[in-house]
C-alpha cells in the first residue's frame, strides 16, 4: 500500500467518526513517530493523501507533534462542529426504528482480502474497485450532518468494525435487539465473492472500514427520509432491519430469527 493511502485511510476514519456525529470538519492535528531511515519524500507523500481527503471535506491540518521511533507510527486528532441538538450517538434507537446503511457494503473487504490472497485470480476491474474502496475509502461526512438535522433519525454510527458488529453496538446501547432482513452487498464484492468461492454476505457483515453510516430512523417516516436522502445525494438509503424489543442481533432466513454473532473488527481481542 502506497504511503498516500495510508495517510488517506487514517485521515479517513477520523473524518468518518466526526460524520457518525452529524459534525463539520474544522481541523485536524498529526502526531508522527518517523524511523530514521525514512526519506522526507515519503513524508510527504504520507502527508499527500492526508491533505487531499482533509481538504476535500474543508479540514485544515493545523500542526502537531514529531518524534522517532523504530517504526512509522500515526495518530490524527480531528475536530468538528456541530450543533448538541443534532448529535444522535448510539443510544437513541427505538423498537420499530429501521436500520438503515447509507451505501451499499463489503467492497473494502473484498480489497483486503485481494491484498491477502495476492495468489487468487479475479477480474481486474473489479480488484481494481475493491483494492481503490479499500485504499481510499469515502467518509460520509455531508450526509452525516443531512441526516442529523433529521428528528426522524434517532442513532448513528458509522460502520468501521462491520455491519455485525457495529449494529450489536448501537443495540447494547440503545438496549434494543434488531433483526437483519437484507444486507445490501456491492456489486464488486458480490462479483469478486463469487470469483473467489466467498461467502458476499460474510465481506458486508465482517468487513470493517466501510465508512458507511448505520441509522436508526422512525418507521413512520423512513419512505419520507429515504426519499429525501436520494433526491439530495443521488442514491437510496438502504434498509437493513428492524429494531425490537430484546437484546442481540439476529438475522433473518427463511422467515425465522436466527442468532447472529458479531464477526466484525474487536478492539480488544
Amino acid at each position: 500500500m502506497l504511503l498516500a493511502d495510508i495517510g488517506w485511510r487514517a485521515m479517513a476514519a477520523n473524518m468518518s467518526d466526526l460524520a457518525a456525529m452529524g459534525a463539520r470538519p474544522l481541523l485536524a492535528t498529526v502526531a508522527l513517530g518517523l524511523p530514521r531511515a525514512m526519506p522526507q519524500s515519503d513524508i510527504l507523500e504520507l502527508y499527500r493523501g492526508m491533505l487531499e481527503i482533509a481538504t476535500a471535506h474543508g479540514c485544515g491540518i493545523a500542526g502537531g507533534d514529531l518524534i522517532r521511533a523504530p517504526q512509522l507510527l500515526l495518530s490524527i486528532t480531528a475536530i468538528g462542529e456541530a450543533r448538541p441538538s443534532h448529535i444522535k450517538g448510539r443510544a437513541g434507537a427505538r423498537a420499530g426504528d429501521i436500520a438503515a446503511v447509507t451505501g451499499p457494503l463489503g467492497a473494502s473487504r473484498a480489497g483486503l482480502h485481494i491484498l491477502e490472497h495476492p495468489e487468487k485470480e479475479c477480474d481486474e476491474q473489479l480488484r481494481a474497485q475493491a483494492l481503490r474502496a479499500h485504499r481510499r475509502p469515502q467518509p460520509r461526512v455531508a450526509e452525516g450532518e443531512w441526516l442529523a438535522a433529521s428528528s426522524n433519525v434517532h442513532a448513528m454510527m458509522d460502520i468501521s468494525d462491520g455491519l455485525s458488529s457495529d449494529l450489536a453496538r448501537i443495540c447494547a446501547q440503545s438496549r434494543c435487539a434488531a433483526v437483519i432482513e437484507s444486507v445490501p452487498v456491492s456489486w464488486s464484492a458480490s462479483e469478486i465473492a463469487k470469483q473467489l468461492g466467498e461467502d458476499p454476505q460474510s465481506y458486508a457483515l465482517a468487513g470493517g472500514e466501510e465508512y458507511e453510516l448505520l441509522v436508526a430512523v422512525s418507521a413512520r417516516a423512513f419512505s419520507y427520509v429515504s426519499m429525501r436522502f436520494s433526491k439530495r445525494f443521488g442514491r437510496p438509503l438502504l434498509p437493513v432491519g428492524r429494531f425490537r424489543e430484546g437484546t442481540g442481533v439476529y438475522v433473518l432466513k427463511g422467515g425465522r430469527e436466527e442468532s447472529l454473532v458479531p464477526t466484525g473488527w474487536d478492539h480488544f481481542s
